[in-house]
């Protein structure tokens, strides 16, 4: 049976949940060019890789923070999952804004969190790990108490991961950046110099140009 991480691996590539064009970026709202772009939005159109997500996400909150009180998504990519989350575990369920929205109450949060309540973030992916961080303090303020955060990909940023850690918030993922790498080289979904090229873009993201434009006259 494959490990959890290279299963889902396979099913985001295989569903284009994850997508790679080394030779054709994509641009981030960073302004980053990547050769990589993940929509983990992708899964709820897909029953049997929706479900696993919300398996391992409950198995691993059980295992791991077994007295939490209460899931909280990250806007908007993680809502969804940490609604079926936390149907799946009876707890209840908020999600966070990582900025208050410009109208209304201007909320932060939507749902109640008390104070001391024990809380789980779900994240879709992590890369910089800005809003995953904004997202945590705004908890923090409401008087709850943030366990850790599970993410469903990790792009495995050494940036980010100092930047979690010096907040003192724990990560689980259920899949990774290398995984993936491993996954679609066995898949045959991209060539060794793909992956190459996929290495040297993580290497230094903010700087990272493609090959194919240095061609260009």
């Amino acid at each position: 049976m494959n490990k959890i991480d290279t299963l889902l691996a396979q099913k985001l590539i295989k569903i284009s949940a994850i997508k790679l064009q080394p030779d054709s970026p994509f641009a981030w709202a960073t302004g980053w060019q990547s050769p990589i772009y993940t929509d983990l939005r992708m899964t709820l159109s897909y029953p049997d890789v929706r479900n696993l997500i919300k398996v391992e996400m409950a198995r691993l909150i059980m295992e791991n923070f077994g007295d939490a009180d209460v899931i909280a998504g990250i806007a908007t990519g993680a809502i969804a999952h940490g609604a079926l989350v936390a149907d799946s575990l009876a707890l209840p369920m908020v999600y966070v804004r990582s900025t208050p929205k410009d109208h209304g109450l201007e909320n932060l949060i939507e749902g109640d969190i008390k104070p001391g309540q024990k809380v789980v973030l779900i994240e879709d992916q992590l890369s910089t790990g800005n809003n995953c961080l904004k997202c945590l303090n705004a908890v923090r303020e409401a008087g709850g108490i943030v366990l850790g955060v599970l993410v469903i990909f990790d792009y495995q940023f050494s940036k980010a991961a100092k930047a979690l850690k010096r907040a003192k918030l724990p990560i689980i993922t259920l899949t990774n950046f290398e995984t993936m790498i491993d996954v679609a080289i066995d898949g045959n979904k991209i060539t060794q110099a793909d992956a190459d090229t996929l290495l040297q873009w993580h290497s230094d993201p903010e700087n990272w140009t493609s090959p194919a434009f240095d061609s260009v006259d």
